[in-house]
């Protein structure tokens, strides 16, 4: 489904990207000859980069790119700027197809003045992005660009702020796409932080407000690019990017397979895809994958990935904050958003970090009519001064407020735990969840019996205590309580869990729910 690039279909792409520009210039301001392009793509390939061009002709469906302004020069008269004008101004923008799907695109190049963002720069990219939000249709920013050009001064600002405008208004309504393929510092960060999702490429990508030498200057610290702001520490500590890749090829391969989960707006549905899948395939092996001991740890992906149609589990944010799993599937060739604990990371408690990270893909979810599946064994929130001090109270709220302020079809499914508060927190009954099930091995409770006996019973004896754990077990370690209490639609069998969600979807299509007229929400931020 998804093409294999070779050299000589670069080469055709790039033919078909080039050829408008190079009839255009016969006439008008200069533009880089046959030569000098050449030079241009040696010198980004012995870096491990593509050009800009290259990208978008990697990334677009062969033929289909049609190049915005590629004769816009800056304006800066100052520090000699005027002798130096390239045409398109370090950044190529346009429209092509990605599967046959209508996308914007803007692909900054480093090679003209490091990228930098003139007013014209930013200009150009106001103007795809202007245009994606009236036809209703993907931008995809592929970034790599120094930040500010500082010739330009208070110019370069307000285009930036010009981008961060449209960035906002963009929200909610158009997908917005982030590809980091080389540096991005500074005021241009921002615009990134503001999209739907940030990919970035693996030592060639940095993102950081203020550089290393800043840092040395300011606190004596010394600090290398990558270390400071590289995929690595993005992906894995600072959970501001959402995942990585090897290199440039690989990074645009994996997007245009990314982009065919997407909507191209909010008024869109996702395309349906379907691989042939059967609804009602087996699915036995899942009444055997939950330990009978409590306290074993097994991979909750394993339940994700046998529910999904095969093969088609996309998950976000892979290497942080690991005691959740989200990430975009397909359930007969659907698109749903799948948030899942994951017991192999610390018990799938949720903490600070979890929290966010899946609020976070619940909104956008609920942004573009993505129903949520939610797949849950949580012990609770995690217990320490550290959580408190960094603000679980908050951010744990934020999930809270994403999941009940969501108006998409909302199908939970209990394995094993649901304790506490954290219970109400995933997608509960509660919280106007359509569809809640429990396997049989479900226990839901204020907290495990062992500590729930240890505060009830303390002081009374070892063996009295070890007698109340087993009462207590049997009276509310099970699903049967909430399925009394309504809490519950049904206990089912871990096999029969794919077919059911569905016959769900299926009947979820035509739901409709809003919440009252308002501004905006405050969620916790």
């Amino acid at each position: 489904m998804f093409r294999c690039f070779r050299a000589s279909q670069l080469a055709a792409s790039l033919r078909n990207v080039h050829g408008a520009r190079l009839q255009s210039s016969k006439v008008g301001p200069k533009v880089a000859t046959a030569a000098e392009n050449a030079a241009v793509a040696k010198k980004q390939h012995k870096k491990g980069k593509l050009t800009a061009y290259e990208r978008v002709a990697l990334l677009l469906d062969e033929g289909t790119f049609r190049e915005y302004d590629a004769l816009v020069e800056h304006r800066c008269m100052d520090f000699g700027m005027q002798k130096n004008r390239p045409s398109g101004d370090g950044v190529v923008t346009g429209h092509g197809k990605i599967f046959g799907r209508q996308v914007y695109v803007f692909s900054q190049d480093f090679n003209v003045f490091g990228g930098s963002l003139s007013f014209m720069h930013a200009t150009k990219v106001c103007k795809i992005m202007d245009e994606a939000m009236r036809v209703g249709a993907p931008v995809i920013g592929l970034n790599d660009s120094g930040g500010a050009r500082i010739q330009e001064g208070v110019d370069s600002l307000g285009g930036y702020a010009d981008i961060f405008q449209r960035n906002v208004m963009a929200s909610g309504v158009i997908p917005q796409i982030s590809l980091i393929m080389g540096p991005c510092a500074g005021g241009a960060v921002y615009s990134p932080a503001m999209t739907d999702f940030i990919f970035m490429v693996d030592q060639t990508s940095y993102m950081f407000v203020t550089g290393p030498d800043v840092v040395k200057a300011v606190t004596h610290e010394e600090v290398s690019h990558e270390r400071l702001g590289g995929s690595k520490t993005h992906s894995q500590v600072s959970g501001v990017c959402h995942g990585t890749f090897k290199n440039d090829v690989e990074a645009l391969h994996e997007l245009r397979k990314f982009m065919t989960y997407l909507p191209g707006s909010n008024r869109d549905p996702s395309p349906v895809l379907r691989n042939g899948d059967l609804r009602h395939r087996s699915c036995h092996h899942l009444e055997t994958i939950i330990p009978s001991d409590a306290n074993l740890a097994y991979d909750m992906k394993d339940v994700v990935t046998t529910v999904l149609d095969t093969d088609t589990f996309f998950e976000v944010m892979p290497n942080y904050a690991k005691n959740i799993v989200v990430g975009l599937g397909r359930m007969e060739g659907q698109t749903v958003c799948v948030i899942a604990n994951q017991p192999k990371g610390l018990a799938g408690v949720l903490d600070i970090n979890s929290s966010v990270k899946a609020a976070r893909m619940v909104r956008f979810a609920d942004c573009f009519n993505i129903p949520i599946l939610t797949f849950v064994d949580v012990p609770g929130f995690l217990p320490g001064t550290a959580q408190e001090y960094g603000g679980i109270i908050r951010h744990g709220s934020k999930l809270l407020f994403a999941f009940a302020e969501a108006t998409v079809p909302k199908i939970t499914v209990i394995t094993r735990k649901a304790y506490g508060g954290a219970y109400d927190v995933m997608s509960s009954k509660h919280l106007r969840g359509d569809l809640n099930y429990a396997w049989p091995s479900a226990e839901i409770a204020v907290m495990g019996a062992a500590g729930a006996c240890n505060i009830l019973f303390r002081g009374q004896k070892p063996e009295k205590i070890a007698e109340e754990v087993e009462r207590y077990n049997r009276l509310f370690c099970t699903p049967v309580e909430a399925a009394k209490r309504g809490f519950l639609d049904e206990v089912i069998s871990p096999a029969s869990t794919r077919a059911r969600i569905c016959e769900d979807l299926e009947r979820l299509r035509t739901k409709q729910l809003k919440n009252p007229a308002k501004k905006h929400s405050n969620i916790p931020l």
